[in-house]
Parts: C-alpha cells; sequence; structure tokens
C-alpha cells in the first residue's frame, strides 16, 4: 500500500464490549506534520495511539505504519518499527532505579550498539536540550514533576524518532 501518510488507518472499528470506540474510522497522519489527538475523557485518544503502536488490533480494518500493515507483522517486525516511534507517557514512565542518564540511555542500550562516547554524547545532548544536564546523576524520585516530564521527553527522543 502506498500513500502520503506515514500512518493509515482504513475502515478501523474498534469495540470495547458492545460500545463501538471507531466505527469505520479512515485517518491519514502525513510525514513531517505536527498532529494533534485532542478530545474529552473517554473518547478514544489513547485507543487510538495503541492501535498505531500496534499494542491492540482492530476489530474490522486495517492499520498501516510507514506502509506497513501492522496486522501482519511478527512481533520482531513489530518492535522494529516501534524504534521509529518515540512515545511519551502521560506519567513520565520512569524506571525509578535507573538514573536519569541511565533512564535517557536505556533505549539506546537496547536498540543501538553505539559506543559509550557516543551513547554518552547523545543522552548528554538530550538532557542539555531539555535543561536538565546538571542532574544526570539524579533518581527519579530527586526530581520535580515537571522535571521527570522533560526527562521523559528527552528519552522519548534520544532515539530520533520519525514520529
Amino acid at each position: 500500500m502506498h500513500s502520503d501518510g506515514i500512518i493509515n488507518l482504513r475502515n478501523v472499528s474498534f469495540y470495547r464490549g458492545s460500545r463501538a470506540i471507531f466505527q469505520d474510522l479512515n485517518c491519514t497522519i502525513a510525514a513531517g506534520k505536527i498532529t494533534a489527538i485532542m478530545g474529552p475523557s473517554g473518547t478514544g485518544k489513547t485507543t487510538l495511539l495503541r492501535l498505531i503502536s500496534g499494542q491492540l488490533q482492530p476489530h474490522k480494518g486495517q492499520v498501516f505504519l510507514f506502509d506497513q500493515d501492522l496486522a501482519r507483522l511478527n512481533r520482531k517486525q513489530l518492535n522494529h518499527l516501534r524504534t521509529r516511534m518515540g512515545v511519551l507517557f502521560q506519567s513520565g514512565a520512569l524506571f525509578t532505579d535507573l538514573s536519569v542518564f541511565e533512564n535517557v540511555a536505556f533505549p539506546l542500550r537496547e536498540h543501538t550498539n553505539l559506543s559509550a562516547d557516543a551513547l554518552h554524547n547523545r543522552v548528554l545532548m538530550q538532557l542539555e536540550a531539555v535543561g536538565l544536564r546538571g542532574v544526570k546523576d539524579f533518581m527519579p524520585s530527586q526530581l520535580s514533576g515537571g522535571m521527570a516530564r522533560r526527562v521523559a521527553l528527552a528519552r522519548a527522543v534520544v532515539m530520533e524518532p520519525e514520529i
């Protein structure tokens, strides 16, 4: 399937019990565009993100990410696609037993073979970008809520994701 979008949902329906969260949803999100998903609580924003990331499968329809039908991918292929996405969890979801530096470094350690120096430099650059280079050795419990959110943002973008 070729399209102008990096994310494409085609005739997607998803239900919680008998309640339709989405019914015949068609949506295209173009590469290079900023897109906001907004709406009141309970309208399906998180469900949509879970469909796009392959955490949920639609009951009907297809979800394409980078022109690949998520339903046709095995776990390894899906995980590879996910490395091209940065996710910032609402709660931050920092690892409480890892320092700020190690939280940001985590995706790099898991998904790249960067040298120790390259990894160190990239993490410090991301922490600098969010104004937190000076707290690299802090633990999440030592951070304010806003600081923790910025660390989570640095972790979400350290892999330089396309989405």
